[in-house]
């Protein structure tokens, strides 16, 4: 087990793919990227996390589902994932990788918005996002499928600590971030595109907000990556970058700059002090404080839906 490292969020500043055949050039560059943050930064310190946003490999940029599956979409894993697992036995990393959109056989019709932990073994775990930004985003949700019999929240064990991953939007919702929480994680990872103006400026900067807001109410490291496109390669937004490494008591360890451009942010994650203050902690611990019976009927509603749902 390794108590402390560095962990690496990696923006991208690359043009929108249109089809699965770009998809090999650019994982050759994010491969690049995962040399830049471990070689570089050796004479300091061990980077052994490295994390890029989502819509690295593929956004949904097409209309439908089905043009996104016959364009864009591919199998996991795949000849990418293979190659990412080549690169974290190389330098002895672990990769969590911008999204793919996927399909899978077992779900026909559906497309995922997916992205994948894969380490030197090869791939630990696949997180399928659970809430698309709708109505901009059309692939499917996992928690929609009649009989999807996989973890939502997946969480991995691995010698850099417990890991688990959520994009985007996602962490809108306190919910699915917690749900990591409970499942052991101790390194939350966003996997993120957030375009302006909800970004990292004021006085809507619900980027740093959130990221921040989910490391206290979980007790646990966040490490965010964001897309950091130019409206010119990502339209039609613009995306503020300001990729981040927050501690477990919400202080900013590292952050990019604001504004698009390819950057690497590295800060440290260190799983002693955070499994001390979890064993320690009796104030401002909301873990162990939960009285989940308070909320049991929280989403009780007539007919199981929202206020103002269809």
């Amino acid at each position: 087990m390794t108590d402390r490292y560095y962990a690496a969020a990696c923006q991208t500043d690359l043009p929108c793919p249109r089809s699965r055949d770009e998809i090999p050039a650019r994982v050759g560059k994010l491969l690049e990227m995962v040399d830049h943050a471990v070689v570089g930064y050796s004479p300091f310190f061990d980077v052994r996390l490295v994390v890029f946003p989502e819509f690295a490999h593929a956004a949904p940029v097409y209309e439908t589902a089905d043009e996104l599956r016959d364009k864009l979409s591919v199998p996991i894993p795949n000849e990418h994932t293979d190659r990412y697992a080549a690169k974290a036995r190389q330098r002895n990393v672990f990769i969590q990788t911008g999204t793919f959109l996927e399909v899978d056989p077992r779900w026909p019709g559906a497309v995922f918005n997916t992205t994948c932990l894969i380490g030197p073994d090869g791939i630990l775990s696949r997180y399928r996002k659970v809430n698309p930004w709708l109505p901009w985003e059309v692939h499917a949700s996992p928690a929609d499928l009649p009989g999807y019999d996989e973890p939502l929240f997946p969480v991995a064990e691995t010698e850099i600590g417990r890991l688990g991953a959520a994009i985007c939007y996602d962490w809108l919702f306190p919910e699915a971030i917690r749900a990591l929480a409970l499942a052991g994680a101790e390194v939350l990872i966003r996997v993120s595109a957030y375009m302006d103006p909800w970004g990292t400026t004021p006085p809507m900067d619900w980027w740093t907000l959130f990221n921040r807001a989910r490391a206290v109410e979980n007790l646990a490291y966040v490490v965010a990556a964001n897309q950091g496109a130019s409206l010119a390669n990502y339209p039609p937004f613009s995306w503020p970058g300001g990729s981040m490494v927050v501690d477990f008591d919400g202080r900013i360890l590292a952050q990019a700059d604001p504004g698009p451009g390819a950057k690497i942010v590295v800060g440290p994650v260190d799983l002693a002090a955070l499994r001390a203050e979890r064993s320690r902690r009796r104030g401002h611990h909301m873990l162990s404080h939960l009285r989940t019976g308070a909320y049991s009927g929280l989403y009780a509603r007539p007919g199981d839906r929202a206020p103002g749902g269809g």
